[in-house]
């Protein structure tokens, strides 16, 4: 019997070990105590997902996969965009269904996975949306003020009884200590004290994501979710967010882009790249090594592979014709085709098409392309920052950094109109033609249009076969450009709405969190392109290395502090 449950736990690729199949085969066992080698085997799996598979019509998005997620692990998901890395979260925290295969979690799971968009109907306040992320003591809490409210209406030993039994599961549980996490929570992802009783409402949608984010972790889950959790955190916050993640006593499944915090992070990746998902230990560095080795190790072996088949059909080529041979060479052919099928099996994958385009400029700008003097940014009497003396020479490639309500993307909307200066003034010079792309862009995408009608919807003076050149050299080619908005992921979406912006030859580019959704190649090929680029630049990114990959200033913003710009 043991040798049985050992065989069926270890086996990757035969039919899915059903979690309560393997507690009543331990049951069965007689004086079997918790320390034993299948007990400490079972705990310390918590998802096991066997011969997965998921397609969107003809594409095979997840093909044949198996694995044991281990206890405490802590799992990069990287991929590129629209590879299924979220589609992959999705179906294990069952918000999508699979096509074939079993997603087994035990009841001893506690999910945690962080939502696209955020709650549509939050509580009144930040702090009771937080709170309300703990589904258990929530629930306990209700029960102990229903419990209360009936002893005030008719108080007996059985009512009081009733209450004391649930008063101590919410102690038990943490349920006094739960207002001091959340709050403690929040301050750590970058929410002021004075914020706590305001409306969720009064948050912009990052904010809100932020929100969501504490929600999630004030439940303490033991498998937690994250999908691209950097996108909307300012460095102090995604610092904190780093070392909370690295005591994190759980498992850990998250999709990033941002190879600083795969580094930090993980000490697993998986790589989803056409269908397949391969598993690596270690961080993303390491992650890199080996599959370079793997890629060579795979290179020799179709070589090899190709060889043998050349020398059989040499063979065959020679001496087919020659009736004493016509059983050799038959044979031979037959041994040809299985080897052509043994190398369609060698999946070298020499990593995917990395996307290159260079940024035209169609005429220069003054010299002197944006100047701000004294100026005071805001929105009516709510005042983020003032003081601001800022002059932009041509050719500047400048980066806003500072802790999130500090007004980086509230001057950049100054800059562009969408907000007017409320004090100060500040003069464009002559020539700047503007491009903006705005945390919100994927926004003024027509979900309705196809990727390639979009450009040409939010462009001008450019034909379909320039629209198509620039949405293939960012990797959305082929049949994919008639795809619709709605169906394509978050990074090809900002891919399209990056397109638009190129074709437009700007002088000027003003850029909010451009590296938001996209993939870590497509994040490099932008970054190559602002480095190569002719014009002038102004972003605001929390992406470290794509900052320093191009910025030659940086505008550090500080609140009751005078911005200063210095150089890279």
């Amino acid at each position: 019997m043991m040798a049985l449950i050992m065989r069926e736990i270890r086996s990757n690729k035969k039919a899915a070990v059903e979690w309560a199949f393997l507690q009543t085969k331990i049951d069965e066992i007689c004086g079997l105590c918790y320390s034993s080698q299948v007990w400490r085997l079972c705990i310390a799996i918590v998802i096991i997902v066997q011969n997965l598979v998921k397609k969107f019509g003809e594409r095979v998005m997840i093909r044949d996969f198996s694995h044991h997620f281990p206890r405490n692990s802590k799992i990069g998901v990287i991929g590129s965009n629209g590879a299924g890395k979220s589609t992959f979260l999705n179906i294990l925290a069952g918000i999508e269904e699979y096509d074939s295969g079993s997603v087994i979690i035990p009841k001893d799971c506690i999910l945690g996975y962080l939502p696209q968009a955020p709650c549509e109907n939050p509580k009144s306040t930040i702090l009771k949306e937080c709170i309300s992320g703990h589904h258990k003591l929530c629930v306990l809490d209700d029960r102990l003020q229903a419990s209360l409210a009936k002893m005030a209406e008719n108080y007996s030993d059985d009512v009081y009884a009733e209450y004391e039994s649930i008063e101590k599961e919410y102690s038990d549980c943490g349920g006094y200590a739960l207002e001091a996490n959340a709050k403690g929570i929040l301050c750590g992802l970058g929410f002021e004290t004075s914020q706590f009783d305001k409306s969720p409402f009064s948050l912009s949608g990052g904010w809100r994501m932020r929100l969501e984010l504490a929600k999630l972790l004030i439940n303490e889950p033991n498998f937690l979710m994250l999908d691209e959790p950097t996108n909307h955190l300012d460095l102090p916050s995604l610092i904190w967010l780093e070392q909370y993640l690295k005591s994190f006593q759980g498992t850990l499944l998250f999709v990033s882009h941002d190879r600083d915090f795969l580094n930090n992070i993980a000490d697993q990746i998986m790589q989803i790249s056409k269908g397949n998902i391969g598993t690596y230990n270690g961080n993303f560095d390491d992650f890199l090594e080996q599959r370079e080795a793997n890629i060579e190790t795979a290179r020799k072996q179709k070589e090899s592979v190709k060889r043998k088949q050349d020398h059989l059909q040499e063979f065959i080529d020679r001496f087919g014709s020659k009736a004493s041979k016509a059983k050799q060479a038959q044979s031979k052919l037959k041994t040809i085709e299985r080897l052509k099928k043994i190398e369609e099996r060698i999946d070298v994958d020499e990593s995917d098409k990395k996307p290159t385009f260079k940024i035209e400029v169609e005429k220069q700008s003054a010299k002197v392309v944006l100047e701000i003097e004294d100026g005071s940014i805001g929105y009516g009497e709510n005042i983020l920052n003032n003081g601001i003396d800022f002059k932009v020479i041509r050719g500047n490639k400048i980066a806003i950094i500072g802790a999130n309500g500090i007004g980086k993307t509230t001057l950049l909307k100054t800059v562009v109109g969408e907000v007017p200066i409320i004090t100060g003034k500040m003069t464009i010079g002559n020539g700047v033609s503007t491009g903006y792309y705005a945390q919100s862009q994927l926004e003024v995408l027509n979900p309705n249009l196809n990727a390639l009608d979009n450009v040409l919807a939010l462009t001008q003076n450019v034909n379909h076969q320039q629209a198509r050149a620039i949405l293939g050299c960012l990797l959305i080619t082929k049949d994919d450009v008639k795809k619709h908005v709605r169906i394509l992921s978050g990074g090809e979406k900002s891919k399209v709405a990056i397109a638009a912006l190129l074709a437009q030859k700007n002088n000027f580019l003003i850029l909010d969190e451009p590296t938001n959704h996209l993939d870590m190649s497509s994040a490099e090929a932008l970054s190559q392109a602002l480095a190569d680029y002719d014009g002038t630049i102004l972003v605001v990114s929390h992406n470290r290395s794509f900052i320093s990959s191009f910025a030659t200033h940086i505008f550090k913003m500080e609140k009751n502090k005078k911005a200063e710009l210095i150089c890279a």
